[in-house]
């Protein structure tokens, strides 16, 4: 057995309520298991929604935190024959990344490459997974099409812009603050513009009037419908958040005369039903553009496993400039 610290919760409610760091205990890995030491994770706005007990998913209690992150093969169990010692990977959503250890079953696990960013490798299973299914999943797009986006400051909007950039694809973001038009733009967003009532007409003259299949929503309520209504007819939204808490307004007007699609995406279930080798295969496209510095998030901030609730803390705060890590030694 090795004893180890984890970010745990035994019940759900805010953050800094039920969170604890604790000493936990492990024993060797089974036949098809590993033993991963944990080097890097973020705290994500889903970890902390997990932990509220306001996420579909709730993991049995009590729990570790965390749904993601880069660890590195510290034992292998009998009958594992792909991985080695020091082999680093991402981890299983259920794995609960906020710890020093663990086991998990080898079947599965993503291969890091040696010599590609630890700390952006551990951000590489949700967002960028998100903006990558999005942009491929829905319309198919050629060439120089456009593809519009509320929330274009998020983690999602931004590995958006990234891949569609890399992808031959334009994006035209939408923001609440001024002050992020010029960031985006120079993070490679083709089109930035504010939220407001003249959206659609702004986004037409700054497309030339192009025709825009997809876009993609994370606000909801009215911002959604601006989305909607730039888009060309038989478009696609997809809506994959609800930062605004508003419900979604579907106007009889743009179902009957634009005949819209209304979709939505979660990531998580589409890891729930993607064949091991669709998710090799997403990866094989999204790890080279991180090699490459063609797809990266900011980092903010990095805490030790011992100050994790003041990251926890750090992490809630608004208007960052980049994600908060847990790092371990």
């Amino acid at each position: 057995m090795q004893n180890f610290k984890a970010v745990t919760y035994d019940r759900h409610g805010p953050p800094s309520e039920v969170l604890q760091v604790r000493e936990m205990s492990v024993a060797a890995p089974q036949p098809g298991q590993v033993l991963i030491r944990m080097r890097t994770a973020p705290i994500n706005p889903v970890d902390l929604n997990v932990i509220e007990g306001k996420y579909p998913v709730r993991p049995p209690l009590p729990a570790v935190g965390g749904v993601e992150g880069v660890g590195e093969i510290a034992a292998v169990g009998a009958e594992v024959a792909d991985w080695r010692i020091g082999d680093r990977v991402l981890v299983p959503h259920e794995f609960g990344s906020w710890r020093e250890r663990g086991v998990a079953s080898a079947a599965g696990l993503i291969a890091v490459p040696s010599g590609l960013s630890i700390e952006q490798a551990a951000m590489l299973k949700i967002n960028p997974p998100t903006a990558w299914r999005m942009l491929h999943d829905f319309v198919e797009l050629k060439s120089g099409d456009w593809i519009l986006q509320n929330a274009g400051n998020s983690a999602v909007g931004r590995a958006v812009i990234q891949i569609a950039r890399a992808c031959g694809w334009r994006t035209v973001n939408v923001v609440r603050r001024a002050e992020l038009v010029e960031e985006l733009l120079g993070e490679g967003g083709d089109v930035v513009l504010l939220d407001e009532e003249n959206l659609p007409k702004q986004v037409a003259e700054a497309t030339g009037r192009a025709e825009i299949r997809l876009a993609f929503n994370a606000v909801g309520g009215d911002s959604a419908v601006r989305l909607a209504n730039a888009l060309a007819p038989g478009g696609t939204l997809v809506t994959y958040g609800a930062m605004g808490r508003q419900p979604l307004k579907i106007p009889n007007g743009l179902l009957i005369f634009k005949d819209l699609r209304w979709r939505g995406f979660w990531i998580t279930e589409w890891y729930r039903t993607a064949t091991q080798e669709s998710v090799k295969t997403m990866f094989n496209e999204l790890l080279p553009l991180v090699a490459n510095g063609l797809l990266h998030a900011k980092v903010e901030k990095s805490y030790a496993i011992a100050d994790a609730l003041a990251g926890v803390e750090h992490a809630q705060r608004s208007r960052r400039s980049g994600k908060i890590l847990l790092t371990f030694e």
